[in-house]
């Protein structure tokens, strides 16, 4: 049986294990392809012209995987993993707009309800739904997601020793060995810069418009949220008097915070994309933050018509104005000593 992922959204957080998942049930796991305008242009057909760029591009990785005559697509709805905390609304009803608006997906969706109270989002009654159209017992299910949860906490103790998504991804399903990555990674870089984002919109090369490659190649070490626990994330949000609603909104604020605050971070930058209202806060309180903490911040705000060039202007003047901030600093200092 083949089940279909579309790569969008939380595909980036938990890929290793609905993939893990999936096999442990001898699934085979299809996944679309990297995200291009076309899957964008794909997307926009269907889904209303007011939501965000990652729900378009959702809706064409969706639309791809039709066409790849899978039996299957993995659609969860994800509601919560946190107590007194939910997902944005447009999450909570990805599967039903979904449903009604691409021809030929209803009956090929798999939709559970994933309620959580922790990030795992391994417990066997969220998958319940799953045995018949699986045709595999409640047993198989639970001895699927024992296997899964494992392989998916080995990814989130990579990502908190400091590998980017990818890298944690390949760890994590015993794709590269971190002797090989060393190899790779063996030179330090001159500044350090935190992007915080959501991860579909970080770790998707068409979103970020290849963002971290870029801040790569001009030599800066990035530090994203998931590299964070996550009880230094929630640390962060103690002083305040009410926290967000939506989990994933928190965690970017409570890295914000934690990189304002920590002396090796020299600069932020806020990925976002047009029409994400959760968003909307969470860069106006960083926004605030930054004046307060005397810390470089930037907002990179992605939609449908954003320019490549026109991005990596901006990027490339961020850090240089921190380098010779940096520069200057280094200079005062050693001229006092």
């Amino acid at each position: 049986m083949r089940i279909g992922l579309p790569k969008a959204l939380l595909y980036y957080y938990y890929f290793p294990l609905w993939k893990t998942f999936f096999e442990a049930l001898g699934c085979e796991v299809v996944v679309s392809n990297e995200t291009t305008k076309q899957t964008l242009d794909n997307g926009t057909k269907f889904m209303a012209p007011e939501l965000c760029v990652p729900m378009k591009i959702c809706s064409g990785h969706v639309a791809e995987l039709l066409e790849e005559k899978v039996d299957y697509i993995f659609l969860p709805r994800m509601v919560s993993i946190h107590k007194q905390e939910t997902f944005c609304p447009k999450f909570l009803g990805l599967p039903d707009m979904m449903r009604y608006t691409i021809p030929g997906l209803e009956e090929k969706m798999l939709a559970p309800q994933i309620h959580s109270h922790t990030e795992r989002v391994s417990h066997p009654k969220d998958y319940l739904i799953l045995r018949e159209p699986l045709e595999v017992s409640l047993q198989d299910i639970k001895k699927a997601l024992k296997q899964a949860e494992k392989v998916w906490c080995d990814f989130r103790a990579y990502s908190k020793r400091g590998y980017d998504i990818k890298n944690a991804t390949d760890l994590a399903l015993g794709q590269v060995t971190e002797m090989e990555l060393a190899e790779k990674n063996k030179n330090p870089f001159d500044i350090s810069i935190g992007v915080i984002g959501y991860v579909y919109n970080i770790y998707d090369k068409f979103v970020s418009m290849d963002l971290l490659n870029h801040l790569e190649n001009l030599n800066v070490n990035v530090f994203t949220f998931e590299m964070l626990d996550e009880m230094e994330m929630e640390m962060e949000l103690n002083d305040m008097k009410k926290a967000m609603f939506w989990t994933f909104s928190n965690k970017l604020l409570g890295t914000g915070r934690r990189f304002y605050h920590d002396t090796h971070i020299d600069g932020i930058i806020h990925v976002t994309a047009f029409g994400c209202g959760p968003d909307s806060f969470v860069g106006k309180l960083m926004e605030l933050e930054s004046n307060e903490c005397h810390k470089p911040f930037m907002t990179v705000r992605v939609d449908e018509h954003s320019g490549q060039n026109h991005l990596q202007t901006r990027i490339e003047a961020f850090v240089d104005m921190i380098k010779k901030k940096k520069n200057a600093l280094k200079t005062q200092k050693q001229r006092r000593a």
